[in-house]
């Protein structure tokens, strides 16, 4: 089991200030998620390509995103069965123990302890000289990427509030850049864009060496507008990456008023296997075979 420092907040009730940004910024009332819940389950049934569980939990995980409009979830859930559809080589069954010595002995993905300041989980992605793509290939990482979005779709107040994610590019090389093809940028950013059923709030790049122009001269063609006005680019410059994040929920590494982090994937291992379930589950969603 995780310890309490490191666990999925799943079943839990939204705060009364999460209640008022998801009336806010999703149109979220008692009525509009009933309404809104008996439509999407009788859209899945007259679309009977696709297949989903209907349970109230798992529609909400797609109406959150679209701000509790039936039609547009539809949409959504088979942009995702049509990415796991193209994307089965990797995706196909895919469960935490698959990459487990990924989680376990290197540290290129990460999830902040707690929370930002508005409430919203920190992605850390360590994509620089801590990467090695001889040991953990560009597709591994993906997959790493693939299960923590699946895990986190589980929590309400993440729903709600949505994520932030943070590029570290420290002593980023040449191995690197190499790794990152461009069938693998495609990927990510179809699959951010696309097929993520979670809002997606910032993306900050840190730390990025002269080399990184090369990698970003690669995602660059897929970036739609939405998605590149929430990327912000910080270089070291950890005051910059502080308009953004207060120092107050960051940590030292970033020049924040937290500890240094010394903790990694390993610790966030067991949470997954604690949403195995949940895994499982998503693993048979999709369009029917």
């Amino acid at each position: 089991m995780s310890s309490s420092e490191f666990r999925i907040e799943r079943n839990v009730e939204l705060s009364p200030e999460t209640k008022k940004i998801a009336e806010e910024e999703l149109r979220e009332t008692p009525e509009r998620v009933r309404e809104a819940i008996e439509r999407l389950r009788e859209l899945l049934k007259e679309n009977d390509d696709l297949y989903y569980s209907d349970d109230d939990e798992m529609l909400t995980i797609f109406l959150r995103p679209c701000k509790w409009y039936p039609e547009s979830a539809l949409a959504l859930m088979r942009r995702i069965a049509e990415f796991r559809r193209d994307n089965a080589n990797l995706l196909d069954g895919l469960i935490p123990e698959h990459e487990e010595e990924a989680f376990l002995r290197y540290k290129m993905a990460n999830v902040m302890k707690g929370r930002d300041h508005k409430g919203r989980r920190v992605l850390i992605v360590n994509v620089g000289g801590t990467w090695d793509p001889k040991k953990v290939s560009a597709d591994q990482l993906f997959r790493l990427f693939y299960l923590i979005h699946v895990a986190s779709l589980l929590e309400p107040e993440s729903q709600v509030r949505g994520c932030v994610v943070l590029m570290d590019y420290k002593d980023m090389g040449m191995a690197q850049v190499r790794a990152m093809s461009p069938s693998f940028s495609k990927r990510l950013l179809t699959f951010i864009q696309d097929a993520m059923p979670m809002r997606l709030k910032e993306v900050h790049f840190v730390n990025q060496p002269y080399v990184f122009n090369l990698v970003w001269a690669l995602f660059k063609p897929f970036i739609r507008e939405k998605l590149k006005n929430r990327m912000f680019f910080h270089g070291s410059k950890m005051s910059s990456l502080h308009k953004y994040l207060a120092p107050s929920h960051l940590p030292a590494d970033y020049g924040g008023d937290l500890p240094a982090i010394d903790y990694s994937g390993a610790e966030w291992y067991p949470v997954l296997n604690d949403a195995i379930q949940h895994i499982n589950n998503w693993n048979t969603y999709g369009i029917k075979k």
